[in-house]
Parts: structure tokens; sequence; C-alpha cells
């Protein structure tokens, strides 16, 4: 019966402790020196993009004390999920994204998807119409984000290159796709010249 009773309670302990994950995937400009027991994030220098990622399995709030190129500030995670931390001194937006197996045929879109598409991204810029709701995020420098309570969840950051992800079963992959706000506006320039109607030939 003994045996029975602390191998319910070990059980019960295991799910209990995987609900508090907070897990933080931490953005930076140039390497973050991440001290875990300390609960601080440092950044000094560099140009590239880097990533890490951070777990903290406790029930307790956990508050970070990050130094970067935008300066110093503190961050509390305070409900176990996946977290975006911008380390970098710009900010980042993202969002929801449908990703699968890549496209077998070819697609083609109307002028209003297009024109559609450059004004959600406006928004997007502008920190207009994001809520959490809308599965949208506008980071600041030296500020996180919960972005979804599956710690299992995929989430790219700028300047990657992903178009699809493999799906696993039948179950659609669920991922966020973030980018640097310099991205988005090459993007939009890149939609607006779709939307310009071709020369003329007599022209």
């Amino acid at each position: 019966m003994k045996k029975i009773c602390f191998f319910i309670l070990t059980i019960l302990f295991a799910a209990c402790s995987g609900n508090n994950l907070k897990r933080v995937l931490v953005i930076s400009k140039g390497t973050a020196t991440i001290d875990k027991e300390a609960k601080t994030i440092t950044v000094t220098s560099g140009t590239s993009s880097e990533e890490q990622t951070v777990d903290f399995d406790t029930k307790d709030k956990i508050t970070l004390q990050i130094t970067s190129q935008a300066g110093k500030a503190t961050v509390d995670l305070d409900s176990p999920g996946y977290y975006v931390l911008n380390a970098k001194p710009d900010t980042i937006v993202g969002s929801y994204q449908r990703y699968g197996a890549p496209p077998t045929e070819t697609k083609v879109y109307t002028q209003e998807f297009l024109k559609h598409q450059i004004d959600s991204l406006q928004q997007l810029i502008k920190d207009s119409n994001v809520s959490a709701a809308n599965r949208n995020y506008f980071i600041l420098p030296n500020h996180a984000v919960k972005v979804t309570d599956n710690t299992d969840a995929f989430i790219v950051g700028p300047f990657h290159k992903m178009t699809s992800i493999q799906q696993q079963g039948n179950k659609e992959p669920e991922v966020y796709r973030f980018f640097m706000v310099s991205e988005i506006r090459e993007t939009i320039e890149h939609l607006k010249s779709l939307t310009t109607a071709p020369p003329s030939p007599n022209q």
C-alpha cells in the first residue's frame, strides 16, 4: 500500500511540476550571457542576431535582471508558458503563422490580398491592433511577452529563412514568427512594388 501511495504521489508531483515551466527565448544582438541561478541576462556587444532558450521550472514568479545595449531593466515572468525576451536595442514584432509542408502548387495572390497584407504589416509595426487575442506581438527592447501556454510551440526568430516545418501526425504545428521592424519595412516595400501596375508597352 505504501509503495502504491508513493507511486501515485510521484506521478502527481511530476504532473504539477511540469505545469510550472516558464520557457524563455532570449533574442539578442550579440551573445547573451545568461546566469540562470542569479536570474541575470547580460549583452555587452555584438552585431549578429543570437538566440538562446532558458527554462525555469517553478511556480514562483521569476524576475530577470537585463543589461543590454538598450540599458538596464527588469522583466517578470508571472505564469507558465513560452516567452520571447527582446534583449536587442531594437523592437521585435511577430505573430502566429500557419506552417506545414511546402506548397505543391503555385499560388496567385490578388491585388486586394496584397493590399490587405500591407495594411496588416503597417499596423503591426505601429503597435496597432496588437493583442494576445490576435496572436500578434510588439516587443520593445528589454521587454518580454508571453506568446503561448504551449512550451512545445515553435518560435522562429528574426532573419531566419524557414518556410515550412514538418508536421507530426495530424496535428498542425503551433508556430510564431518574429521579425525586426526593418525586415517588415522591406517586406512592405516589396509588396507595394507588386501592387504597382506595370508600365504600358507603348510608354
